[in-house]
């Protein structure tokens, strides 16, 4: 059977552009590099170095935080904590949870700083006559991955509000996803906001849904532009990073 594979993952790379707490530096060593290296540090003479071969290729990501580019929240990042009993870090996470059918839900229409709600996701799931069933992967598009790049990213984009984190929750949908920076609204918006309110339950609010139901969202997806709203299956394994928070995952789309 024929299948596609569309690649929904941001590239790990340094960009001038990003801020700070997101800029990835790699080393890159060259063939050359390591041909002086292999020679001194196994003492392998000239003469027994492979004719027809410079060396291999090497490299170091000097700086890359987990939560830097495309990447699986582990419960532990919300909280220690969740439905009562110790939280999940990203290595303990069921790999059955990160295969399944797909949905994508268009909210790309929502305006900066305005949350997605449950009523956003049942009209577009309603236009496309979807029902969300157990162990579906949601993905929420509102094509905010155009600012990736740009000091913009972080700083601008809709979110998922608590009420539909819940809701998608409540549906059986333990892995869910986000074209933008993060899941909920701007951090620097919603502190901002949380002061204007005086309320102390308003920051972070999608994110603080896994303090009491266990569920992972993946964030800093792209792409999903390319994907029909139903009919192919993701595919998100993450890093096996023991007591990690989060983990990097090349996450695909598969239409067959």
């Amino acid at each position: 059977m024929e299948h596609q594979i569309i690649d929904l993952s941001k590239p790990i790379q340094y960009n001038a552009g990003d801020p700070w707490f997101m800029k990835v530096k790699i080393k890159h060593k060259s063939h050359r590099q390591s041909h002086w290296l292999i020679r001194l540090a196994l003492r392998l003479p000239l003469r027994l170095f492979p004719k027809n071969w410079v060396g291999w290729a090497d490299d170091c990501i000097k700086n890359m935080g987990l939560h830097a580019t495309t990447h699986i929240d582990a419960p532990w990042h919300y909280g220690p904590m969740v439905e009562g009993k110790p939280a999940k870090t990203i290595d303990q996470i069921p790999l059955e949870w990160c295969y399944g059918e797909g949905i994508v839900i268009d909210c790309s229409h929502k305006a900066d700083f305005i949350a997605i709600t449950v009523d956003d996701l049942k009209k577009d799931l309603d236009k496309n006559g979807i029902t969300i069933r157990k162990g579906n992967i949601v993905l929420i598009r509102t094509d905010r991955d155009q600012l990736m790049g740009t000091p913009d990213f972080p700083n601008k984009g809709t979110g998922i509000s608590r009420e539909a984190t819940e809701w998608l929750i409540d549906q059986g949908v333990k892995v869910m996803g986000i074209d933008q920076w993060g899941w909920d609204l701007p951090l620097k918006f919603m502190a901002q906001k949380a002061k204007e309110l005086n309320d102390p339950e308003y920051f972070w609010e999608g994110h603080r849904v896994g303090i009491e139901k266990e569920y992972l969202h993946i964030e800093q997806l792209t792409n999903l532009r390319a994907l029909p709203p139903t009919g192919f299956k993701v595919c998100v394994f993450p890093l096996k990073i023991v007591g990690g928070s989060a983990a990097p995952a090349r996450v695909v789309a598969i239409i067959e």
